[in-house]
């Protein structure tokens, strides 16, 4: 029941709405009349750049004929990170 009412609460919501040439939402107030606003919705980018971290190595290095000791290093490893950039709705 409540599932229904929000569902409900929702398609009467979205029904008073349309978009703008600009990419704006046009919503009408609840004020008694046929007022409009205009809500301008964030612009959201998300993308990747490379980056580079040291990562751990683990290998053995001859130390004498017979024993090989344990040698613990770094190296540098290129990775993808995301990113994400958020721009604030555009005309107020």
């Amino acid at each position: 029941m409540r599932k229904l009412a929000i569902a409900l609460a929702l398609a009467a919501t979205l029904g008073a709405c349309k978009k703008t040439d600009d990419g704006g939402i046009e919503v009408q107030k609840p004020v008694v009349g046929t007022q409009t606003d205009t809500v301008h919705p964030p612009q959201v980018e998300v993308g990747t750049h490379t980056d580079t971290i040291n990562t751990p190595t683990v290998g053995t290095q001859k130390d004498t004929l017979i024993v090989d000791k344990p040698v613990v290093g770094t190296k540098k490893t290129e990775v993808k990170v995301p990113t994400v950039d958020v721009k604030k709705g555009g005309k107020p």
